[in-house]
């Protein structure tokens, strides 16, 4: 989960360049993995990334420490990624691909070729199935069982009720079930 000081905070809201800089380097990852997962692909998300630490720098001061740190940014990041995904599929006349053979590596792990082949086919998996879900279910599953946040906090970010949250959930919960059944289904070798 995202912890920033609280000090950190105050002391970016007042303009401090350093401690902005330190937000940046504490939560820039997140925002990055949910502006991946809700567009796709690196570039949007790299653009995604950008543009909410610039709303961020202009709008931290508006923080009013009612709700968590992490559950604003997370809102603003899901509602920047939102509006970037329509942006770019109205540029393109259609819905974009999740499906471009992104590559994502990640710094943290090293290991065998194997490993980090089953890495990849998990993370292209887990991208297909959400490309076929509508920006709010996407958000809410990101949201809620990738990222790890309550169903609360999840409202929170969304801008909507606990309610809303629960019933995008089962909506986008079946929807992948339908899918995954389905390929599997495909998938299946008939046996004689």
């Amino acid at each position: 989960m995202l912890a920033v000081p609280e000090e950190t905070l105050k002391k970016a809201a007042a303009g401090d360049m350093e401690a902005f800089e330190e937000l940046y380097k504490l939560s820039s990852g997140y925002v990055y993995s949910v502006a991946y997962r809700v567009n796709g692909n690196p570039e949007d998300a790299e653009e995604v990334t950008q543009e909410v630490f610039v709303k961020v720098y202009r709008k931290l001061g508006t923080f009013s420490y009612r709700s968590k740190f992490s559950t604003w940014l997370y809102r603003v990041t899901v509602n920047t990624a939102i509006n970037v995904y329509r942006k770019k599929a109205r540029e393109k006349g259609r819905k974009i691909s999740f499906d471009d053979g992104v590559e994502v590596a990640d710094p943290k792990t090293s290991g065998s070729a194997l490993r980090d082949l089953e890495k990849k086919d998990s993370e292209s998996l887990v991208m297909s199935m959400l490309a076929i879900l509508p920006e709010e279910q996407r958000a809410c599953v990101i949201l809620r069982d990738i990222e790890g946040l309550k169903y609360e906090e999840v409202a929170e970010a969304m801008g909507t009720n606990l309610n809303t949250v629960r019933s995008r959930l089962n909506r986008a919960r079946a929807k992948l079930m339908a899918a995954y059944g389905k390929k599997e289904d495909e998938n299946e070798v008939p046996v004689r």
